[in-house]
């Protein structure tokens, strides 16, 4: 947190306080300030750049996420489909082969 920011909490903090206490105003002020910054200092905290420049690389990581994903999705529908293609090709070469053995043992038979 900025040091401006903790001096403007300070001061708000020291100004909440009853009319008979703000004779120590300046003292608390400086208290208050010296908590607050030990109690932020604490803290694991980052700038506001820091967090949007990860932001930023976190949005991209999950965009190529997504495409990835939508490319894998199409790859696994393809691949049945080359399948199922292949199959029948399969299919189409035994029927020749068995209609041409057939046509052989019928020769065959009229010899």
């Amino acid at each position: 947190m900025a040091k401006e920011s903790i001096e403007k909490l300070a001061k708000a903090l020291a100004e909440t306080l009853p009319k008979g206490v703000r004779s120590v105003r300046e003292d608390l002020e400086k208290n208050f300030r010296s908590v607050l910054q030990g109690g932020l200092g604490k803290l694991d905290l980052v700038t506001r750049e820091e967090f949007e420049v990860q932001e930023a690389v976190l949005r991209r990581t999950r965009e190529k996420l997504e495409a990835l994903e939508k490319r894998l999705s199409g790859l696994e529908n393809k691949e049945p489909a080359k399948k199922k293609a292949a199959k029948k090709k399969a299919a189409k070469k035994k029927a020749a082969k068995k209609k041409a053995a057939g046509k052989k043992a019928s020769k065959k038979k009229s010899a």
